[in-house]
């Protein structure tokens, strides 16, 4: 409202024009109080006519009362849940949402007219701005304006999970979270997400470290469950002035279970599907200097054919170069971050599967270049496979692989893992 100053000559023709009324109140008293006289006459007449003049103000003026959230001149809110309009004695007839720039955000008003959110995800780091008009049971209008900031990146954390929304996986693939920033309130922010299965299984987060939280049950998940992830973060501080933004529900399937273990002293990997063996191959796993890891590892990626050069994982000559650089290695799965695969071979002669390990750690199958024949094992293999089936190496010379060393926390005994909870 415009903001007038009262000149000395208004202020007396103001008066003027109240003794005016005034005079007409003492009359009107006069006629109807044959007790009112003088001075106390005038003083009731004046409190009378005041509240008169409030009464009539209040009568125009609406009922409705408008509340906008995040309150005026917020920070860092949510991109997800703070952005809302309530009304109560009234209904809302107009809601609008704008960033600075001037772009509307949608949204819409209830059905019942008491309410307004967003339609979708706000952006991080922008100025919006909420005009809201409503209207009370006699038809008068009531306004409201707020404007607030949305969190940034820089004071915002998010967690990048796997396995995808939507995926059937194998029965040892954990849910695996990796966050952007360190956090140090592990407890807040385990305590916004929960796993749960249709099997019923126990179901418990593992911190690696500040940045990695993995669940898992104490054994494989049940085949043919269904696995779901509640991401409830929004607004959870993870670090000091750092706070969630997620809010999201994930869910995948198990598939059937399989389960292929390698024997490197056999130089075999036996394939077991719902406790059933269904194929024995011959395998070529790590020479005696390059011995591949014992223990239970879960398939995390797949490539038709990939390139594999020695000196990303430490194996190089005396120049720098990779002991080996292969830009087309057929049918090849991933079973550790440090680069242990189980893959095709077309570069060894046939001789060597069954009978002698070769490679540089990774377990490697019968296969033509190119990754064209179906009827290789290597292919049949790769075709037989999904993401989260697990392949277990044993009887190697080299150790059990680390927990955290791709998504390989079944090496971790059960007791331990809940150790690493912060629930």
């Amino acid at each position: 409202m415009e903001k007038r100053v009262m000149t000395v000559g208004k202020r007396r023709r103001s008066l003027a024009a109240a003794a005016a009324v005034l005079s007409g109140v003492l009359v009107l008293s006069a006629c109807n109080d044959d007790d009112a006289s003088g001075p106390a006459a005038s003083g009731s007449a004046t409190a009378t006519s005041q509240a008169q003049v409030d009464e009539a103000a209040e009568q125009k003026t609406s009922k409705a009362q408008i509340t906008i959230s995040p309150e005026n001149g917020s920070q860092n809110a949510s991109i997800n849940n703070a952005a809302k309009v309530a009304v109560t004695e009234g209904k809302l007839t107009e809601v609008t949402m704008t960033s600075a720039e001037g772009t509307e955000v949608k949204g819409e008003i209830a059905a019942d007219g008491l309410s307004w959110k967003p339609a979708g995800q706000l952006e991080r780091a922008t100025v919006y701005k909420i005009a809201a008009t409503a209207v009370d049971a006699e038809g008068l209008e009531a306004h409201e304006n707020s404007s607030f900031t949305t969190v940034s990146k820089e004071n915002s954390f998010i967690g990048n999970f796997t396995p995808e929304d939507g995926s059937t996986v194998g029965v040892g693939m954990p849910v695996s979270i990796n966050f952007n920033k360190a956090i140090t309130d592990k407890k807040a922010v385990q305590g916004g997400i929960k796993v749960s299965s249709s099997s019923g299984q126990e179901v418990v987060g593992h911190w690696f470290n500040s940045t990695r939280l993995d669940f898992r049950p104490d054994d494989y998940w049940k085949a043919g469950s269904t696995v779901t992830l509640k991401l409830d973060l929004d607004g959870v501080e993870g670090a000091e002035g750092v706070f969630g933004v997620q809010q999201k529900t994930v869910t995948f399937k198990v598939g059937r279970s399989q389960v292929s273990t390698v024997d490197v002293e056999k130089k075999t990997m036996t394939v077991v599907r719902d406790g059933k063996v269904i194929r024995t191959i011959p395998i070529s796993a790590g020479s005696p200097d390059n011995t591949t890891y014992n223990g239970k590892m879960v398939i995390s990626e797949k490539f038709k054919e990939t390139r594999m050069n020695g000196a990303t994982v430490g194996f190089t000559d005396s120049d720098g170069k990779g002991e080996y650089d292969i830009k087309d290695v057929p049918h090849a799965m991933r079973l550790s971050t440090s680069g242990t695969f189980i893959h095709g071979n077309y570069w060894g002669p046939r001789s060597i599967f069954g009978s002698v390990n070769t490679s540089h750690g990774c377990v490697g199958l019968a296969d033509v270049k190119g990754a064209g024949d179906p009827n290789q094992m290597a292919a049949w293999f790769y075709d037989q496979s999904m993401i989260g089936d697990v392949v277990i190496v044993k009887n190697s010379k080299d150790k059990t692989i680390a927990p955290d060393n791709g998504l390989n926390g079944w090496n971790m005994d059960w007791s331990a893992w809940k150790a690493g909870s912060q629930a």
